[in-house]
């Protein structure tokens, strides 16, 4: 099986058992932290895989990554993806449920990505323009400074990408000199 496959079997499984229970917002809010342990933790990858490490420790590590409580649906489906031996795939897991909550809630995720830290009028004017391109979407929005854009904006919509930096504009100016 493929790293796509079993993520999204997993994510499924969760979504249905987490909409008949009625808290499939509760682990989207519990996957989005999990995602954001993964990303600034580097650690929790490593304590996560190590087979040398009792499977109940890594339980609760990765329950107190999420903020779920025991007993909850989200503990005893990680439970079960250990049991299993798929903790290498819960990242990916937790991915494709948060996606898959996006779509069936009609949920956009948009990260605005500017050279300095923009005033809240001009993030505010990106988010309108965005509302109208997509109409009646409800907006997961994100901003980060990345001062290698030297200027300008990326903004990303899902997986759609709006480069207006001025990183992007020298790299074309770049590849039509060099053509």
């Amino acid at each position: 099986m493929n790293d796509g496959l079993i993520p999204g079997r997993y994510a499924k499984a969760l979504y249905k058992v987490a909409c008949a229970n009625g808290d499939a917002e509760m682990i989207y809010d519990q996957l989005k932290r999990l995602n954001l342990s993964y990303a600034t933790v580097e650690e929790l990858t490593k304590v996560v895989r190590n087979p040398y490490i009792p499977a109940r420790k890594r339980s609760d590590v990765l329950i107190a990554a999420t903020g779920a409580k025991m007993g909850s649906s989200l503990h005893d489906f990680i439970n079960l993806v250990i049991e299993n031996n798929r903790t290498d795939y819960l990242h990916n897991i937790a991915l494709a449920y948060l996606k898959l909550y996006r779509q069936e809630h009609n949920i956009a995720k948009v990260e605005i990505e500017t050279a300095s830290r923009l005033p809240q009028e001009k993030i505010d004017s990106i988010i309108e323009v965005v509302k109208k391109e997509l109409g009646n979407v409800t907006l997961e929005i994100s901003h980060e400074v990345n001062e290698n854009l030297i200027g300008g904006f990326c903004v990303r919509v899902d997986s759609i990408l709006l480069d207006a930096s001025v990183r992007n504009e020298l790299q074309k100016l770049r590849l039509k000199l060099l053509s």
